[in-house]
């Protein structure tokens, strides 16, 4: 069992830059793989982004591809992703999730556990 809180979401403006935090508890942290995902009002909840247990691979969706950094601190319990020349079509509520060892898989099903969510809002 392990526990995820988000952090970090608000309000930008378009170009600006955010920088979310994913804190775990409750397990090893490094037992996990983990991603961010996002939903949009109306929309399916879809793959942002995620890093392997150590930390060494990283895999992105192409919509963010280039403007998005994910990095993970296992001293620390904690995952991040960093939103550089964020727009509009960014606004979502970001959720970070855990799944077992392996590799980043991109549809939620494939993740176990997941956080409550933080509000990413870029104005144009």
């Amino acid at each position: 069992q392990v526990q995820l809180v988000e952090s970090g979401g608000g309000l930008v403006r378009a170009g600006g830059s955010l920088r979310l935090s994913c804190a775990a508890s409750g397990h090893t942290f490094t037992s996990y793989t983990m991603g961010w995902f996002r939903q949009a009002p109306g929309k399916e909840r879809e793959f942002v982004g995620g890093i392997s247990w150590s930390g060494g691979s990283t895999y992105y969706a192409d919509s963010v591809k280039g403007r998005f950094t994910i990095s993970k601190d296992n001293a620390k319990n904690t995952v991040y992703l960093q939103m550089n020349s964020l727009e509009p079509e960014d606004t979502a509520v970001y959720y970070c999730a855990a799944k077992g060892l392996g590799a980043v898989r991109t549809t939620p099903r494939e993740y176990t556990y997941w956080g409550q969510g933080t509000q990413v809002t870029v104005s144009s």
